[in-house]
Order: structure tokens, then sequence, then C-alpha cells
């Protein structure tokens, strides 16, 4: 059996579909003795053009290890799926299981944009209880502004 990697960008209206489909192509090679070594599911992107007048797709990858009719069958399968735009199937020497780069990628994202949430949370927090004393305080000033300039419209009078 050969290893390969398969890319799929999947219409971004069937994103919900994605994890039966994951689940569909992983039963299809295991039922037929391969294996999937790394199912990925990088999300919705921008592609770089547009296809089908579509500006996103849902990126997937597969690692996968089967003979060549499983092969045949599952291109056969992405050839007339209406849901599936574009795939690439890549031969491969070995089994590829570590996190790819994008995933690392969308991880890392994930957290620094979490980490800003829950910074912005915190001081969200922390500016509710002063804002009451921060309108006293600019209340205060407004007036002290209103008295200063009515002391000079009355100096210059």
């Amino acid at each position: 059996m050969r290893h390969y990697e398969i890319v799929l960008l999947v219409h971004p209206d069937q994103s919900e579909q994605v994890p039966g489909m994951l689940e569909r192509y992983r039963t299809l090679v295991e039922g037929n003795g391969g294996a999937v070594h790394r199912a990925e599911d990088w999300g919705r992107l921008q592609l770089a053009y547009t296809i089908a007048k579509l500006h996103k797709a849902h990126y997937l990858l597969l690692n996968i290890e089967c003979d060549a009719a499983t092969l045949e069958e599952l291109e056969g399968i992405f050839r007339f799926n209406d849901a599936i735009l574009r795939h690439l199937t890549i031969g491969r020497d070995e089994a590829v299981t570590e996190p790819s780069v994008m995933l690392k990628r969308k991880e890392s994202k994930d957290e620094r944009e979490a980490s800003q949430r829950r910074r912005y949370d915190d001081d969200a927090e922390d500016g509710d209880e002063n804002d009451d004393d921060d309108d006293d305080l600019d209340a205060d000033d407004d007036e002290t502004d209103n008295e200063d300039e009515a002391e000079e419209q009355t100096e210059d009078k």
C-alpha cells in the first residue's frame, strides 16, 4: 500500500457536512484495509482566486495509506461530488502524522485571539467599575470648562 496526501476544497455552504464527509472517507479507506494517518480540518479560508464565483472555501487535509483501487474510488467520489470544488492528491514516501504548518498556524492564531479576548474582557470589567467615577469627573471638568468660558466671555465684553 502507498501513502497519499489529499487536500480538499469544500463549498463554504457545505461546511456543516464536513465531519460526515470525513467520516465516510475514513470508513471507505479503513474498510478496504487502508489507514488514515492524519485528518485535519483547516476551516474556511480565503481562496487565492475565485472558483465558481466563490471567494472562500472549507479546507481539509487527509494523509492516508491505501491501495490503488481505493484511491481511484475516492477520487471518483471527489470528482462527482458537487460540494468539493477542488481536490489534490500527492503520493508520499512515508506516512505523515505530525500536525501540518497550516494547523499550527490556525492553533496559534486561535490562542492569540483568545488571549486578546480575555485581555479585552478584563479591561472591560475593570473599566465598568471606574467608568462611573470617570463620568463624575468628566461632568466636573465640563462644569469647570463652562465657568472658564463664561469668565472669558465677560472679560471680552
